[in-house]
């Protein structure tokens, strides 16, 4: 089983990535300059690797995180390196006012939005699943609700622009996994959400794209401390996963995949062979380190 599955998932990825997700070669980074960005998530992570992609590319920033210090510095370093300008507003998503106040700046601002990158995320477990119904609920607050929110408040703008909705999802959101119940159930109401919108917009011939980012385990700090310990796989570059998002989201595609050959192998799998893949799925897990 092992030797199978070592030679038939990286083939089948690489069969996957050429076929279908991986990121047209037209992608010229003069798309980005002068557009106006929202990034949410910005102060660490994936989502500061997109704010310092999008300054090289000259794009407007206005970045949005909880820590109001580590926004500033990311800030002063999107000025550094070329952006066109950039400002930020903190505060939590688990405010439910937040949304508005992070969109009406960028009105106020720039009088228009061109693309809204949906990255943040609440605070979570790598554990099993306890039984706190309050933390379930808290947590699509945050992932999903806020998500929600965000875009019916900048969706006046971006229909007016023609523009995109990024939104940063994740494996867990497309396949259950263990260890990370409240978390999936908020990616994969993401995907419902987007995905049944992305058809409205289409019948209503709204020109608004919509981009969903399906992650697998990238190298972000906050991943790598919740599950080095328990998983066995390499987590992927963030720089490159950043790049492969502002991409994604000016191509006006429908799905990332990234890494394109692990996302794309088990998606297939899931269609085709589910015991099988849930099989490999736990097969990657260290379970004696995880904590009841």
């Amino acid at each position: 089983m092992g030797l199978l599955l070592k030679i038939f998932v990286p083939l089948l990825g690489l069969a996957l990535a050429f076929y279908f997700y991986s990121a047209p070669e037209n992608f010229n980074e003069e798309m980005l300059r002068g557009k106006r960005v929202i990034v949410t998530g910005a102060s660490s992570g994936i989502g500061e690797q997109m704010a310092y992609h999008l300054a090289r590319m000259e794009a407007h920033l206005l970045l949005t995180a909880r820590r109001e210090a580590k926004l500033q510095k990311v800030v002063e370093r999107c000025l550094e390196l070329g952006a066109a300008s950039a400002s930020y507003v903190s505060g939590s998503m688990e405010d439910t006012t937040f949304p508005e106040v992070v969109v009406k700046e960028a009105e106020n601002t720039w009088g228009g939005l061109d693309m809204l990158i949906l990255n943040h995320i609440g605070r979570s477990f790598f554990t099993y699943f306890d039984g706190d119904v309050g933390h379930v609920r808290k947590l699509l607050e945050t992932n999903f609700l806020s998500y929600v929110a965000m875009t019916v408040a900048a969706l006046p703008m971006l229909k007016e622009n023609e523009g995109s909705i990024v939104v940063v999802s994740s494996m867990a959101g497309k396949i259950g996994t263990p260890f990370v119940a409240p978390y999936s159930a908020t990616k994969f109401a993401l995907d419902g959400f987007f995905s049944s919108l992305r058809h409205e917009f289409i019948i209503d011939k709204v020109n608004v794209s919509i981009t969903l980012c399906i992650l697998g385990y990238i190298d972000t700090e906050n991943a790598v401390q919740a599950v080095s310990h328990a998983i066995r796989d390499t987590p992927a570059p963030k720089e490159e996963c950043a790049l492969e998002i502002i991409k994604s989201g000016a191509l006006r595609q429908r799905e990332l995949h990234y890494p394109s050959g692990v996302v794309g192998s088990l998606l297939l799998l899931r269609g085709i062979a589910p015991d099988f893949l849930d099989h490999t799925i736990r097969s990657r897990y260290n379970v004696e380190n995880i904590k009841r």
